[in-house]
């Protein structure tokens, strides 16, 4: 299995992420959470939902730019020097697999919660956030400046670790296809949805964190693992979620309508 995921790297990436994206916009269709509301600036719902797709392919386009910047080659690099954590403590193949994605998601908490306290880097996470409709698209709406910062972190943190590659991959392809789920706007069954969310962030946790409200945008920031915002207390439910404004107040969608406000967005008073 591992080896497999090292040799299908590109593939299998892109497979699961353009079948769970499929799956998501059938699913918004059948079972949305929330209608979709034309607001300033939005003409239709693809239209929207193609500023957000343009945004990953941007996102891409950078980092494929940057090939120094690679959380991968840090990962390699690791392997072929017994460096890090995993080596240096001789675990196992299966532990190293297991614990790389359990603590790269752990990293991935704390880093999307400093996002939000920091003042520069809440400034490039506004451009996440300021979508005023919440749907599987928004999992792909990030500042390119961010992606460059978080592949900085993980390449970090697979070096100290000595995260082998497969574990790597496997997380990254979790990380991207939990983002798209609970970011979707479906509204599971509530039984699904209580059994689900003790594990694995749902839709109806993490549409609280794109709440305007900022106790409720400060709160529920996992991606895939929803045990790291009960242990650090930042965990919160909501009895209204069909009420929730999504977004950020201080814009309007005229001024976040198109890719070029999106990437100038951060920079401007």
């Amino acid at each position: 299995m591992t080896e497999w995921l090292v040799q299908n790297d590109t593939i299998s990436r892109l497979t699961v992420f353009t079948i769970t994206f499929g799956i998501m916009l059938v699913l918004e269709r059948a079972l949305p959470n929330r209608k979709w509301r034309p607001a300033l600036g939005d003409s239709t719902l693809i239209k929207r939902q193609l500023v957000n797709l343009s945004l990953t392919a941007i996102n891409t386009i950078a980092l494929r730019a940057l090939p120094f910047i690679s959380a991968s080659l840090a990962s390699i690099w690791a392997s072929n020097n017994n460096f890090g954590v995993f080596h240096w403590l001789e675990f196992n193949q299966a532990s190293q697999f297991v614990l790389s994605i359990i603590l790269l998601d752990f990293c991935i908490y704390w880093q999307h919660r400093y996002f939000h306290y920091n003042k520069f880097l809440w400034h490039l996470h506004k451009v996440h956030h300021c979508d005023k409709h919440l749907d599987a698209s928004t999992a792909l709406r990030f500042h390119p400046v961010e992606i460059v910062i978080s592949m900085l972190l993980k390449s970090f943190v697979a070096i100290l670790l000595g995260v082998p590659l497969a574990g790597l991959i496997a997380f990254e392809i979790i990380l991207n296809a939990s983002a798209l789920f609970n970011h979707a706007n479906i509204k599971l069954p509530l039984r699904v949805n209580k059994v689900l969310k003790v594990l694995i962030v749902t839709p109806s946790m993490h549409t609280i964190h794109h709440s305007t409200y900022k106790e409720e945008t400060n709160s529920n920031y996992g991606f895939f693992l929803s045990i790291w915002d009960r242990i650090f207390h930042s965990y919160k439910s909501s009895c209204h979620l069909n009420k929730i404004i999504i977004g950020i107040s201080e814009f309007d969608n005229k001024k976040v309508s198109s890719i070029s406000k999106l990437i100038k967005l951060p920079f401007m008073k």
